[in-house]
């Protein structure tokens, strides 16, 4: 298969996997640890508006689903890519980041969260990603 072609599949498949990896944890995150009695965690105004009684707990699911997914979409990505490994991997955590700064934009949330999520959600995950899949090798 033609590199070029092979680098943007290992791209798009990295970042679809990564996406359904962080929405299936999203997804099962308030069966793991309840939301607060009456937050309505359904729409994004009711995040917003039920904010105030979130729990240092109930955003170890959110950051797992953003680490997790960051970790999972780059390793599928150096996994197909057929060549500039790390610069694939970089890629894909350089999108979930992007996403990362729109969600803390969108849905404001303690500072103490929006840093550690930043800073060790996207680019550390997507570097181990590589570290892992380069030591297999």
């Amino acid at each position: 298969m033609n590199t070029i072609l092979k680098n943007i599949i290992a791209l798009i498949a990295g970042f679809l996997f990564g996406s359904l990896v962080n929405m299936g944890i999203i997804m099962i995150s308030a069966s793991v640890i309840p939301p607060p009695d009456g937050a309505d965690v359904t729409t994004m105004e009711g995040l917003k508006a039920s904010m105030h009684l979130f729990e240092p707990k109930h955003f170890l699911m959110p950051f797992l689903a953003h680490a997790l997914g960051t970790f999972a979409g780059a390793f599928l990505a150096v996994k197909i890519a057929a060549s500039h490994q790390m610069k694939f991997a970089f890629g894909i955590g350089i999108l979930f980041l992007a996403g990362g700064i729109t969600n803390v934009i969108l849905l404001p949330s303690p500072l103490w969260f929006s840093v550690l999520d930043i800073a060790g959600a996207y680019i550390p995950m997507a570097y181990l990603a590589y570290k892992f899949v380069e030591r297999k090798s």
